[in-house]
């Protein structure tokens, strides 16, 4: 029977402190931002300003030294592709390159005098593209437009020249070799189905350690001698109660912001969805949970509310970078390897692209979920440890 009543008295413990946090996530304004207003309206944002998923009409200024009907067919077909629009004419390189300093167009093609004399003579032409480098995408837009237009260019000029005498000998003038390039896990060859994925991850992250370090920095700045655990409530009376009726409350709020972030969002904005429900719960649980023990692990550094604001988004870039999405994992030096294996983003975000992008199973994705696993118990492991070392200096304060 004591047993049973010590279990008793430790299940209503636990809910006490659940319903005593939730009731706190709920009246406190910034931690129910954290918690609810940011992985809501975070992930509509971000994927609304991507939603193009590719630049169109790119504005690029022409310096055409041939004036020539080839170079005139040239510009042409460049303005008419989808990436480009030709909004100026410039006289020579320096006015065009005073219209990239003042943003007015992201890159230059220049068309040499000898253009369509060297065609003509069966020679090598070139045509110079410069291009605005502090934006990848109207790079690849303003490059990638002059090297197609330009083969085309090429290959009817090679059909004019071979004198055949039917279609099909013209398309093996024109492309001798047939090359079929397919794009795998990213249709649209956008940016958004590329990276956003990753940021949906990492924002359930640091919502859920944002939204618990300002709950922690209330409590500090409302109890007693600024410690985390207040010292007159009897139901706060073991580490473990407390850990576990906090978990209890920010599992119940992870678990819907991380069924709408992988699932809703991805939905909404027509991004790769590959994984099945399965998979999603067998990823997301170990995440939801190794993330909030790491953020009630992290509490103990916040001493004031606006401590983890700091913290949290002063990390958030190179978090990204470290999962390897934006930047390659192989070129990721060993030693910030292994800073970023502190982080639950980082396996989170790497089994979630390849499950709900590449379409891997759960077995293909188990090192991944295992190591989630690890740091879960670990970060329990070491919340319970803050926790407990709190408990003990509020009963210190209380006997004194």
């Amino acid at each position: 029977m004591s047993i049973f009543r010590k279990y008793k008295e430790h299940l209503i413990d636990v809910l006490y402190i659940w319903r005593q946090e939730m009731k706190q996530v709920i009246m406190d304004e910034g931690v129910l931002m954290f918690l609810v207003v940011v992985p809501l309206g975070y992930p509509l944002l971000y994927s609304w300003i991507y939603n193009n998923e590719t630049l169109h009409e790119t504005p690029v200024v022409v310096v055409d030294q041939s004036h020539s009907s080839l170079s005139r067919q040239f510009i042409y077909d460049c303005d008419a592709s989808p990436d480009v629009q030709v909004k100026y004419y410039a006289q020579d390189l320096d006015e065009a390159r005073s219209l990239i300093s003042r943003q007015l167009v992201r890159g230059i093609y220049l068309i040499p005098s000898d253009f369509a004399t060297r065609v003509s003579r069966g020679e090598q032409a070139t045509v110079s593209v410069y291009c605005d480098m502090s934006l990848m995408l109207a790079y690849k837009a303003v490059y990638q437009t002059a090297m197609v237009e330009a083969g085309r260019l090429g290959a009817g000029l090679s059909i004019k020249k071979a004198g055949n005498y039917s279609k099909r000998e013209d398309a093996i003038t024109a492309q001798p070799m047939a090359v079929d390039g397919v794009a795998m896990f990213n249709p649209s060859g956008g940016y958004g189905s590329c990276v956003l994925p990753a940021v949906l991850m990492l924002i359930l992250q640091q919502a859920i350690a944002l939204g618990i370090g300002m709950s922690a920095g209330t409590a500090r700045e409302r109890n007693r001698n600024g410690q985390l655990i207040p010292d007159d409530d009897p139901h706060y009376r073991g580490a473990y109660r407390i850990v576990w009726g906090k978990g209890l409350c920010y599992g119940m709020i992870g678990a819907v912001a991380a069924a709408y972030l992988s699932m809703a969002v991805p939905c909404m904005f027509s991004f790769p969805q590959l994984a099945d429900g399965k998979t999603l719960f067998f990823l997301l649980l170990p995440y939801t949970l190794a993330c909030i023990f790491f953020g009630m692990t992290v509490s103990c550094l916040v001493r004031y509310r606006e401590n983890v604001m700091l913290l949290m988004v002063f990390v958030s870039v190179p978090l990204l970078f470290m999962t390897g999405v934006s930047w390659p994992q192989s070129s990721i030096p060993g030693y910030w390897q292994g800073v970023s294996w502190l982080f639950p983003s980082t396996f989170g975000v790497r089994a979630f692209i390849r499950a709900n992008s590449m379409g891997a199973t759960v077995n293909q994705i188990l090192p991944e979920i295992r190591l989630l696993w690890i740091q879960a118990a670990v970060y329990l492991g070491m919340a319970c440890i803050v926790y407990n070392y709190q408990f003990r200096l509020a009963r210190k304060y209380a006997d004194d």
